[in-house]
């Protein structure tokens, strides 16, 4: 057993001598590929280097300290990284298109707007359109959207691919409204459009026709005329959270059978977030006569025209201004301000605040006119249409100016008009004296609340104070603070007319130094007249 164990050994160990001939013998053979292998690669080098795509990269290590030795090595990931890289500019310049950013009118807002106060943008109820679309907790209200939209179908005794088709001839439109990609597919995309657009037009039909009338239950928990109303009102009204409008009006127009009519949808949303309006004064007959004589402009807003908004938030804001501020050719402010687009608070200075005009002798009255933003100066006489100021107010004229901010083809009226404002309001005491004279009514807790909300809503704003309607007027404002004499008439009527008993001691005052003047011109006159 032994021997037999000895000679297998014997054989593996003659075996494993072979096998090490072997493969020192093939080593040689294997340098000098190498070395002919790389000298080929020298010699086509310069050529390959001609051929190299940009943005490649290679790696050359020395060997032994000679250049002759030397050897590439490459980076594996360099494809893969100029490959996402030509990925991107490719989506750049889809991006880059002209009609894409044509049809844009609905924004994402911007993150240093955001920083102010980010709950006035987002949604707390409902969401609309594809922003706000994944979030869970507006998934609630998911349920009600299929509730109207059934409610539409059995109303109308339609079926609902003849709405799916028709906002599917108008997806690629709809898509090009909103900022970035989508990353719904075409069938979640046309749905939500469907289902957040029957939403929609079931709350504003609602609210023109009633609830009942269309067939909901007085005691519904959404189409009802109750709180909860107000809270949805204010979601719908934010920019991310918009709908194109001409999406509304085929939607509309499938359940009235006028496909192709416009401008029925903007007169339901002047009715719809009428609550909303920043002002409520109550016109007699006289005022309203008075109103429509002292219109400058030849044009009015039409709801029912064809170019009435891109969206509810735009149809708002038109209906707003109405006729529209016009601007006045802007020169005096350069001397505030050498930049022409500035965000620096101090920059934006229009006017000065209330304390300090009152102090220069500018008085301040209510003007009668339900268009807030005619504010009109003439001898010495501030008049400032009525403000009203709610809980949704704030929110309101964030998302107005942020789609001033963005839009590129829309006025910086509603900004210039905040600015405004929010110069002449720097404390609640300037809140308080508007308050006194029906200047500003507020459902806040205090002045000082006010005054607060106006000194933060144009925080990050970027507002050319070069192009503002009420450019004019503050030039003409500070013209008349900046004169002496009406300063120190104001403090003269501060100081000794501020009440009955002091114009009392002042006129007091005035007969005794005439009387003592005339007691001294006749003593003199009488020593004289004796003695010559």
């Amino acid at each position: 057993m032994v021997a037999v164990f000895n000679k297998e050994l014997l054989s593996w160990y003659l075996i494993t001598l072979k096998l090490k001939e072997t493969v020192e013998a093939g080593i040689p053979n294997l340098q000098e590929t190498a070395t002919s292998t790389r000298s080929l690669t020298l010699l086509e080098q310069p050529q390959k280097q001609q051929q190299q795509p940009p943005l490649s990269e290679s790696r050359y290590i020395l060997t032994n300290g000679s250049r002759d030795n030397v050897e590439e090595v490459s980076n594996p990931s360099d494809s893969e990284w100029v490959i996402s890289i030509r990925e991107k500019l490719e989506q750049a310049c889809q991006d880059d298109a002209a009609s894409s950013w044509a049809k844009l009118c609905i924004y994402r807002i911007p993150q240093c707007l955001r920083e102010g106060d980010e709950k006035a943008y987002i949604p707390q109820i409902v969401s609309l359109g594809p922003y706000h679309h994944s979030r869970k907790r507006l998934r609630n209200m998911d349920r009600h959207k299929w509730r109207s939209l059934h409610q539409i179908l059995k109303r109308t005794n339609q079926d609902v691919k003849l709405y799916l088709n028709s906002i599917k001839e108008l997806e690629e439109k709809a898509r090009g409204c909103y900022e970035g990609s989508i990353t719904l597919s075409s069938n979640e995309f046309v749905e939500m459009m469907v289902l957040d657009g029957c939403f929609i037009l079931e709350l504003f039909r609602g609210t023109a026709e009633g609830f009942n009338q269309l067939g909901y239950s007085r005691n519904d928990p959404v189409f009802a005329m109750r709180g909860f109303m107000h809270s949805i009102q204010r979601d719908m009204i934010m920019l991310e959270n918009q709908l194109p409008l001409f999406i509304l009006d085929r939607l509309i127009g499938l359940q009235i059978g006028e496909p192709d009519q416009k401008g029925l949808v903007a007169k339901l949303v002047l009715r719809f977030f009428d609550p909303l309006m920043p002002t409520d004064e109550p016109l007699g007959k006289n005022d309203r006569n008075k109103l429509e004589s002292s219109l400058e402009y030849a044009t009015t807003f039409d709801p029912l025209s064809d170019q009435c908004g891109l969206h509810c938030l735009d149809v708002f804001r038109r209906s707003l201004l109405r006729t529209g501020p016009q601007p006045s050719p802007r020169i005096w402010i350069k001397k505030w301000s050498h930049a022409a687009r500035v965000a620096d608070k101090r920059r934006q200075q229009l006017i000065h605040c209330v304390t300090e005009l009152r102090e220069s002798g500018i008085k301040f009255k209510k003007r009668k006119t339900d268009r807030f933003w005619d504010i009109k100066f003439k001898k010495g006489i501030l008049r400032i249409p009525r403000l009203l100021i709610h809980d949704g107010t704030k929110s309101l004229f964030l998302n107005l100016i942020a789609f001033e901010q963005c839009h590129l083809d829309c006025s910086n009226d509603i900004t210039s008009y905040v600015i405004f404002m929010d110069n002449l309001i720097n404390s609640p005491e300037d809140v308080g004296y508007l308050h006194y004279f029906g200047i500003i009514e507020h459902w806040l807790g205090n002045d000082a609340e006010v005054a607060d909300l106006f000194n933060r809503l144009c925080q990050e704003v970027v507002f050319d104070i070069n192009d503002s309607y009420l450019s004019r007027l503050s030039e003409q404002v500070n013209q008349y603070y900046n004169h002496r004499w009406n300063a120190w008439r104001a403090s003269l009527k501060h100081n000794y007319f501020n009440n009955p008993w002091a114009i009392i001691s002042f006129v007091a005052a005035v007969v005794l130094l005439l009387l003592t003047s005339a007691q001294t011109f006749y003593g003199v006159y009488g020593y004289y007249r004796t003695r010559y």
